[in-house]
């Protein structure tokens, strides 16, 4: 008897939940990816709150110092001379060695940080700087990039993928919140200090361009992801077929004769 009474209440939650979702769903896929960003980003901040790796440990002192250091010699040196070793770059101290998006991405943020805390991106004095308010900045551009440019490309992918295929709000909703809740991207990215969102959205971007035949924004997304972060150039196909009137149809991705694979 008691059992029964233990199994009527779990499923009696179960519905609870049920009625939730289906509440959350039936109100509209924006509604729906609204309500789960908000949600991640608050996952991101939580992840942000805890150490990273490097932090206070000379002399490199981890990716934070990396990236903020990247920004200190964008913000203060011409663009030549941001590749290039000399007495005022030191290459062998966290040189830039990410593409120009990278280090204009850099700039920007270098921007932001000097407006609010101007010893964080000094240069040479502001190596090993790890003040409170100066990663508090850092996060913030993390932040902003994801919700900026991952959040978005994530929703234009779902419109696209679901576009013609008659799939359910609650789909759609499941499938946005598994790409907005991925692990690995928050805990490198929040946790560790990078800016894969901004290179990964561009990608995603472009896979929704694909699905919804527009091979030139395609084109100029995935070449801005390229030139954000090299890695991204091992999503490539070896060879794209094209279909003149259904754009990007398929990719084969080794040679079709002796199916040797890339």
């Amino acid at each position: 008897m008691e059992k029964r009474r233990s199994t009527k209440a779990r499923k009696e939650e179960d519905d609870e939940d049920n009625t939730i979702w289906w509440w959350l769903v039936e109100k509209g896929i924006i509604p729906s990816f609204l309500c789960i960003s908000v949600f991640a980003l608050l996952v991101r901040v939580s992840v942000s709150l805890h150490p990273y790796s490097g932090a206070g440990n000379p002399p490199k002192y981890g990716d934070y110092e990396a990236q903020r250091h990247w920004m200190e010699i964008t913000l203060n040196l011409p663009p030549k001379e941001w590749y290039r070793n000399s007495s005022t770059n030191d290459l062998s101290y966290w040189g830039l060695d990410y593409p120009p998006l990278t280090a204009y991405q850099s700039y920007v943020h270098g921007l932001f940080l000097r407006s609010f805390d101007p010893e964080s991106v000094k240069l040479y004095t502001s190596r090993g700087y790890e003040s409170y308010f100066g990663k508090l900045l850092m996060r913030w551009t993390v932040l902003s990039s994801d919700a900026l440019v991952f959040f978005p490309a994530v929703l234009y992918f779902v419109f696209a993928y679901y576009s013609g295929r008659g799939g359910r709000k609650s789909d759609m909703a499941w499938h946005i919140a598994m790409i907005l809740l991925n692990p690995c991207l928050i805990l490198i990215d929040h946790g560790h200090f990078q800016y894969n969102c901004i290179s990964l959205g561009l990608t995603v971007g472009a896979v929704a361009a694909i699905l919804s035949n527009r091979d030139l924004l395609a084109s100029v997304l995935f070449s801005l992801a390229l030139n954000h972060k090299q890695a991204f150039g091992n999503w490539r196909t070896q060879e794209a077929r094209l279909d003149p009137k259904r754009g990007l149809s398929r990719h084969v991705m080794g040679d079709e004769d002796d199916g040797a694979m890339a």
